[in-house]
């Protein structure tokens, strides 16, 4: 970190606008217990963002200058976690959990791995201090403290300024930044598309020469992020501007993006917008319905088990890559097929059973939304829907005709 960085602004109480009111009161616990002791104790990275957005975080993480052994010892509630970098977790009752890190710095020369290829990758216990930490952390918005002592926010990376200006801008080189942590591309996009912000010319300009590195990330990270753009309703916008960037194909291993793969994620953003909670399995099934829809044109002469064929064909590839669960997979396979079954119309073999089927409601739900994209579909809406709210007809037991009573043979008398 260069002397010629410039002194950290801290705004006192009554010049921001977070209330303690507004902080969990756990994670106030956890907050004043440290400082009680001694410790230094930082509300950190979203959630002072938030707060000074006026928007209410969705969790609260904790910095320190205490290690996790002093942590350990100051409460009887703490679990220590990580291999690498040990971070605590405070555990308070209905399994809520407070992360507290203690400040960390980049690593020096002499403490990285010697082979060059470790470099960007290495992470261990080097602690340091608030405002080594600040200049670790990725954007500038991501790194403003709330200091419980005195309820000041102190800036050390210029994030008060970039918020003003409603914009995503990196700690450091971006292009350095990127080789570090792939994922902090996709996580530039999300962060504007969440809070409406402009992103720095250096960070699109970085992702232009380094989007074929988000291929090299853990599969595990990019499937979390992926779910965290459906939870945070901006899939359809960040995959959107995924595709302009052409960081498309190597996020989701070639996946082409259509404009009507893309618009149906914009329905299933809003969807989420209303409060219907987003699963993965309808998530994967909406990433993928064109590509099985052309893949497999529903008609009367394209059977079922065709249908079943391609949509596995679709998605296991994905499924397999991000180590999903078979009984996702499976879900968002019942999901593909109905949507052609759904598309083929009313009157097909087997409708009676599909009716009752527990995967049909869910079906006619993405089904719904992709007619909002394909307006030639709505006929067939409106003829299952009164369809799905008909109770369907008792089924009627084989006629049997009268009943033959069976010939006795005839016996022979003996004598």
């Amino acid at each position: 970190m260069s002397e010629k960085q410039p002194e950290p602004i801290i705004l006192p109480r009554g010049q921001h606008s977070i209330s303690r009111q507004q902080v969990d009161e756990d994670t106030l616990k956890v907050l004043y217990r440290l400082h009680r002791n001694g410790q230094l104790a930082y509300l950190v990275g979203g959630s002072v963002r938030d707060l000074l957005l006026g928007r209410q975080p969705k969790d609260f993480d904790v910095g320190t200058d205490a290690t996790p052994a002093q942590m350990r010892r100051l409460f009887r509630n703490c679990f220590l976690v990580g291999k690498r970098f040990r971070l605590a977790h405070i555990r308070f009752k209905d399994n809520k959990v407070i992360e507290v890190a203690t400040f960390r710095r980049h690593p020096s020369e002499e403490e990285l791995p010697d082979d060059p290829d470790e470099h960007f990758h290495f992470v261990q216990n080097v602690f340091g201090t608030p405002r080594e930490d600040a200049y670790r952390r990725d954007f500038t918005i991501n790194a403003l403290f709330y200091n419980i002592a005195d309820f000041s926010v102190i800036d050390h990376v210029g994030g008060l300024e970039d918020l003003h200006a409603k914009r995503i801008r990196m700690i450091g080189d971006p292009l350095v930044r990127f080789e570090e942590d792939p994922v902090r591309m996709l996580r530039a996009l999300e962060f504007a598309a969440r809070l409406d912000f402009s992103i720095d010319p250096a960070i699109l300009d970085a992702i232009q020469k380094k989007k074929e590195l988000i291929a090299t990330a853990a599969p595990a990270r990019i499937r979390e992020e992926i779910m965290e753009l459906y939870r945070h309703k901006v899939a359809g916008p960040v995959l959107k501007q995924c595709r302009e960037l052409d960081m498309l194909p190597h996020l989701l291993a070639g996946y082409p993006g259509t404009d009507e793969s893309i618009e149906l994620i914009c329905k299933i953003d809003q969807r989420t917008a209303s409060g219907v909670l987003i699963e993965e399995s309808f998530a994967i099934a909406a990433l993928y319905l064109r590509l099985f829809m052309d893949s497999c044109p529903p008609s009367p002469q394209v059977h079922i088990t065709e249908a079943l064929h391609k949509a596995n064909e679709i998605i296991i590839p994905h499924c397999r890559y991000f180590s999903i669960a078979q009984g996702i997979r499976h879900q968002a396979r019942e999901l593909l097929v109905g949507c052609f079954r759904l598309s083929r119309g009313r009157g097909m073999r087997g409708e009676r059973r599909f009716l009752q089927h527990p995967f049909t409601p869910q079906a006619m739900e993405l089904f719904r939304l992709w007619a909002e994209v394909r307006p030639d579909l709505a006929p067939q809406v409106k003829e299952w829907q009164r369809a799905l709210q008909s109770p369907p007809a008792p089924k009627q037991p084989p006629r049997r005709g009268p009943r033959r009573r069976r010939k006795r043979k005839p016996t022979t008398k003996i004598g």
